[in-house]
């Protein structure tokens, strides 16, 4: 089976885009998404890479299990957590008592998850490199 961690990593990198596209439509709430998933599958590559598989979405899970080889900084451990929380709430309203995602999401908030999926993604390439 062919070892596909470049493709994770351009969908990775694809996702990032479209986070940053959401952001300057105003999608607050999909540009946290989609950052969280450019993070996740970028360390996916990072898995991938090492013959290794990586299942779940929770990236604070995934950071945790990188190979001995790429242990990432408190700071990156921090984005991971932040991103996590972008997962479910970011796309269904029963996250909350009452209203839509689209209501509680801000730009600063994607911004901080753009500036945190960037941080994870850059760790990978260089992971990968």
């Amino acid at each position: 089976m062919a070892n596909r961690y470049l493709d994770w990593l351009r969908q990775a990198d694809a996702d990032l885009r479209h986070a940053r596209h959401a952001l300057d439509d105003s999608d607050f709430e999909w540009s946290c998404f989609a950052a969280q998933q450019a993070a996740e599958k970028a360390l996916k590559a990072v898995f991938q890479k090492s013959g290794m598989d990586a299942w779940g979405h929770t990236l604070t899970v995934l950071v945790a299990n990188l190979p001995a080889t790429a242990q990432p900084s408190e700071e990156l451990v921090k984005c991971a957590k932040v991103l996590d929380k972008h997962y479910i709430l970011t796309r269904y309203p029963n996250g909350f008592d009452s209203g839509a995602p689209t209501d509680f999401y801000t730009e600063e908030e994607a911004r901080h998850a753009i500036q945190c999926a960037e941080d994870i993604f850059e760790f990978c390439r260089h992971q990968i490199d």
